[in-house]
Parts: structure tokens; sequence; C-alpha cells
């Protein structure tokens, strides 16, 4: 896919899913974005760069462990996420914690300025992440540190038929690339390869639950990285892709609910000093 349909693609989707996401995955990714942090726990009085920050879930975290003589700059591609995360920041009255509408590949950012750079299930959805670890590399101080969570392999993540039924509707894939760095070791070596040293990495295995069919297909549809396709489908295409998604997960179904198995990646590493 050309790299600047896939941007727009993921940029105007998430300006789409920004109002249900929070209450629709906040829960079923915690863990993953707990170990992020325990992985390169930020510092009293440190500066981070959260990266992909959504609704400002990690970067909150991170502002309370910084405290009032630290920093976070939350970035997302999405506006209307970032519009969420100032709201919510001011709501919870964060305010050590800002907020940019910024390209994770290429950071309006000088160099050596950051000391923890994170990124919580962004990066899969980046055109080249090759691209996103080196501009983290550059904006990173010497001894500075990087944490990174994305999805795991396919076959371990129950809901990863909904890339394959969306595909069929639209006229290019929705995210032709989203499991390869959740393969084997492919995120540790992209951190090596980016001159990263340290490398660590594990994987996370989860349960993604859900009260009922509803809720299984909103969070897939209406809350997730497909949600520029569905917001096109008219109601017999929506009809016809949400039968095909129930039948994919129907053999994790219990009663009225799902018990939808996952994994995450979650890598860390050093800048050299």
């Amino acid at each position: 896919m050309d790299a600047r349909l896939q941007r727009r693609i993921q940029r105007y989707g998430w300006d789409l899913a920004a109002v249900d996401y929070e209450s629709l995955w906040q829960a079923h990714l915690a863990e993953a974005q707990d170990a992020l942090l325990a992985l390169a726990p930020p510092a009293a009085g440190e500066r981070v760069l959260d990266i992909a920050c959504g609704t400002g879930l990690v970067s909150f975290d991170a502002a309370r462990a910084v405290g009032p003589s630290g920093h976070v700059l939350g970035i997302d591609l999405s506006e209307r996420m970032i519009n969420a995360a100032e709201r919510r920041a001011r709501d919870l009255k964060i305010s050590n914690c800002t907020f940019s509408r910024m390209d994770a590949e290429s950071l309006a950012l000088p160099d050596a300025g950051i000391d923890v750079a994170l990124c919580a299930l962004g990066l899969m959805y980046m055109p080249d992440p090759e691209q996103a670890l080196r501009e983290m590399y550059r904006v990173l101080r010497p001894g500075g540190r990087v944490s990174l969570a994305v999805w795991g392999e396919r076959s371990k993540c129950g809901w990863s038929a909904i890339f394959p039924i969306v595909d069929d509707e639209v006229a290019s894939e929705v995210c032709p690339l989203f499991f390869r760095l959740g393969q084997q070791d492919t995120l540790a070596r992209l951190c090596a390869d980016a001159k990263f040293s340290d490398v660590r990495h594990h994987r996370i295995t989860v349960t993604l639950t859900f009260s009922d069919a509803n809720e299984a297909c909103d969070a897939a549809f209406v809350g997730g990285p497909v949600a520029l396709a569905w917001s096109r489908f008219d109601e017999e295409v929506r009809a016809r892709v949400r039968a095909r998604y129930l039948n994919a997960i129907e053999s994790w179904r219990h009663g009225h609910g799902y018990r939808i198995p996952g994994e995450f990646v979650i890598a860390a590493a050093f800048a050299p000093s």
C-alpha cells in the first residue's frame, strides 16, 4: 500500500474511533501498557515521549511517575485522539503532560532531548516502523530508554479474522503488515537494527473478555483499526461482515459473552551512552 494512503487511513480511522476507543479497549490493553512501563519506568524529572498516545492512557501514568519536575509529550497522528487526551488531562488536572499531532516517522523534535520513548500498540500501524525506530533513537539522549508494545502472532490473536473479512469489502488492505512485528523476534531485531543496545523482549498472553456480541463487534469495528472502512459500509455490508466475524470467534463464545485469546510482544532497549 502507498505510505501516504496508509497514513491517511490510520489518521481518519482513528479520528472516528476516538470517541469509543477508551471505553472499548482500556481494560484489554492495560496489561500490555503496564508491562511497557515496567520495562522502562520513567523517573522523577525525566522527559518522556509517548508515541501513538491515543487518549493518553500511558501518557498520564508516565506523567505521574516523572512528577512536577518532569514532562510528558504525547503525540498521535489522529487529531481527535489528541483532543480527547487534552480534555482528559484537564479533567484529571495533570499539568506536566502536553499533546501534539505528529507523525512518528518524522518527529518535529530536536536530537537527544528525550529520556524515555514509549510506543504502546502503535508501531504496527505505521507504514515504515523502521523509520519510526530511527526517529526514536535520534531524539533519545545517550543512555535513554525505549519501550514498545505490539500485538503478537496472528495465530495467537483470535480477533485477527477481522482484517481479511473487512479486506474482502474494500479496495485495498486496511492494515497490510499489522502482525509482522509480532512474529518471532522481529521487534527485537528491528530495535537492534536501529542501533539500540541491550534489547529485551517477551510475550504476554491475555484473554479479551466481551459481555456480548454487540460489545465484541463494537470493539472490532467501531473503536479499532477498521473504523474508517466500517463508517463507509452500508447496512447490508455491515450485517455481512458482522455475521462473518461472529462466526470466526464462535469457538470463544461463553454463554452470551466471548473470551477471545490475544498476545502482545513487549520490547525495551537503550540508546548507547
